[in-house]
């Protein structure tokens, strides 16, 4: 697989780059992108074979879920199979921002995005270009980080072409990302658990959502 890449402006991409991307996902194919945090891959997840392909792009284990890009709490109600007030806290506090909430999926998610958990992590990204393919495509996107499983995340469009030359099929240099990593949060039971702290700190959570 020949491995293209297009350089963008992240803070505010050009129509041309992004139709280009929309087209690629709209065909099945992975794409690597410039983030508010880090570079990401981003893929249609109603489609098994792009699941497939990003699961293969980056060696990981089709036992863990694959993290989604949303527009808003309304495409996040839209594939959660249920919402409870801990979300909302949360969503309402840090959306969009670097923050993942893994709730449980609804049927509408493919069982193998989930990694066949049923489980499912979102987040509202700052970033111009992921609400670009968000808002070009009106649906929600595969948005895992633009990564070898094990290895550190990318930083840049170059070392994102480097690594994943290949693996995928379009990469949009934004030249380098400043951002930290994103911070995750499972919600699904009765006690909420910080699976990754990134930006959004254990204790910023913790202040979110104390009772009262």
């Amino acid at each position: 697989m020949a491995t293209d890449l297009i350089e963008i402006d992240p803070e505010n991409p050009s129509q041309e780059s992004i139709a280009r991307a929309a087209e690629a996902i709209r065909r099945g194919e992975v794409v690597a992108i410039p983030t508010d945090s880090l570079y990401a891959l981003v893929a249609d997840p109603f489609s098994l074979r792009a699941v497939g392909r990003v699961f293969e792009a980056k060696g990981r284990e089709y036992t863990r879920s694959l993290p989604m890009f949303v527009s808003g709490i309304l495409m996040a109600e839209d594939l959660a199979a249920e919402t409870n007030s801990r979300f909302y806290v949360l969503a309402r506090r840090f959306w969009p921002g670097p923050l993942s909430i893994i709730v449980p999926a609804s049927a509408k998610v493919p069982l193998k995005a989930t990694g066949n958990t049923g489980r499912l992590s979102m987040r509202q990204s700052k970033s111009p270009v992921v609400q670009a393919l968000l808002e070009i495509l009106e649906q929600p996107l595969i948005g895992t980080s633009a990564n070898i499983s094990g290895q550190p995340t990318c930083r840049s469009g170059i070392e994102t072409f480097a690594v994943m030359d290949g693996r995928v099929d379009l990469v949009l240099d934004g030249g380098l990302c400043t951002g930290a990593g994103s911070t995750t949060v499972d919600i699904t039971e009765p006690y909420w658990r910080m699976i990754k702290e990134g930006v959004i700190s254990e204790r910023e959570i913790a202040e979110a959502l104390k009772p009262g």
